[in-house]
Parts: structure tokens; sequence; C-alpha cells
């Protein structure tokens, strides 16, 4: 398994066991205001709306909330809307790699809330570029093994762009271009296949593995970031082993 793919099943764990659906609507509705700023109200004119929504939806974000953030992204409401993306590179424990996403509507809160979670939490902010070049920009899909081969799963969306299924144990990885992620989708539903997670991520290109010690300090920064409400993601090429894994689950 890759680093990425183990991070992003435990992050998962922890959503469900952490509970925090509060943030996780508030980070998803504001995706929505953006898309719908940039691209209008209209969902099949709107790609990145329509993507906005359906994640949406899938994490139970009542509809009501979902068609308010549309209308206040679109200026139908009176209301401005008006994000920053930002994105800071920083270093972790053991040489580790985080990019963490922030989307706000106040840069210096977000650069001082960020600065903080990081110096607090064992980590260092690090220059621009000097972390970003380890990863790519990929759409990756997840979706469970069940009965399905990697062969499958490759038939079912190679034409649609996919550049790569990584098998991950109990789940299958595609990874393609950002811009072909909606075609990988539909192709997947085309073929009957069901999928858990898609979105445009930051994959890395190598992995650094953690030992115990560092991944609980590494999991320790990485809560405090997400705790913020200016970040949207964090990304990182740690790599955690099995045995991590499992002694991380025990306590």
């Amino acid at each position: 398994m890759s680093g990425h793919s183990k991070w992003a099943t435990t992050k998962h764990k922890k959503a469900i066991l952490d509970s925090r659906r509060a943030k996780s609507f508030a980070k998803l509705i504001k995706n929505i205001e953006v898309a719908a700023r940039m691209g209008g109200p209209d969902l099949q004119g709107n790609p990145g709306l329509e993507l906005a929504v359906t994640k949406a939806k899938k994490t139970s974000v009542p509809a009501d909330n979902i068609d308010r953030a549309i209308k206040r992204g679109a200026g139908l409401t009176g209301e401005v809307v008006d994000y920053t993306e930002i994105m800071y590179e920083c270093r972790g424990p053991q040489g580790s790699a985080l990019l963490i996403e922030c989307l706000t509507d106040n840069k210096n809160r977000a650069a001082s809330e960020v600065r903080l979670a990081i110096s607090r939490n064992g980590g260092t902010i690090a220059d621009p570029g000097s972390v970003s070049y380890l990863f790519s920009r990929k759409g990756v899909v997840t979706l469970p093994k069940k009965d399905l081969t990697e062969d499958d799963v490759l038939m079912a969306v190679l034409d649609a762009g996919a550049e790569e299924v990584k098998d991950n144990g109990d789940t299958f990885e595609i990874h393609s271009d950002p811009k072909d992620l909606q075609a990988v989708r539909d192709a997947l539903k085309d073929a009957g296949i069901e999928y858990d997670t898609d979105e445009a991520e930051f994959v890395p290109s190598m992995e650094v593995p953690l030992d115990l010690e560092a991944a609980k300090k590494f999991m320790k920064l990485v809560d405090a970031l997400e705790d913020l409400d200016d970040v949207q993601n964090v990304y990182s090429n740690a790599d955690l082993s099995d045995d991590v894994q499992a002694a991380l689950d025990s306590e």
C-alpha cells in the first residue's frame, strides 16, 4: 500500500470516529459556494458545482443547506462570497512533507493560525516550492474490492483517462489527470461499479516511512491543522506501515 492510501484510510476512519460532521459540512458548503461563484448556479453547465454538490450529498449535507450555498455563492441572495486559496508547505516528523490547502476570507488569520498550529505541534514551515515539488495533482477515486479484480477496474476506466489502478489491500485506487475525474466516475457508473470517494488530490511521488513515535507526532500535527476553519485539506507523503497503523488504532 502507498503511504498516501494508508494515510487516507486513517483519515477516513478518524473522521468517522471523531464524528466531525459539522466541520465536514462547513468545508463542503464552502466548496459549493466557491464553485457556484466561479461557474454559476446551474449544475448541468457547471461541472465543478455538480461535483461539489455530489460530495456534499454523499456526506448527508441537508438539501436546504446545499441550495442556500448555491444561491449564496452565485450572488442570488445579495451576500458576497470571496474566498482566497492559499497553499502552505510544511516539514513534519522524520522528514515527512505536508501540503496544507486553505480556503479563506481572511488571509492574515489563515496564515497566523496555520503557522501557530505547525510550530506548536512539531512541524516547521517550509519555503514555497521546497515541498510542493514532491507532489502531483491527480484525480483519485477509491472503491471497495468486493469481488472485483484489478483487471476488472482497469478495463472499466482505461478509456476514460485512468493512468493507474493501485491495489491497496481492501480497496482499489484509481489515479487520473484531474480533468478526467468526471469521466472516470461516469465509466465506473456505466460499469455498475460503486466507488467510495472521488477527489482531486495532491499525491506524493515517493513516501517517507514513519516509526510509531513519529507517527503519533504526525497525527497530532495533522489533527491540529484539520481543526482550523480555513484548512480544507492536508496532504502528506507519510507512510504508515501495517504495524504502526495497528499500534495507532489500538490507542
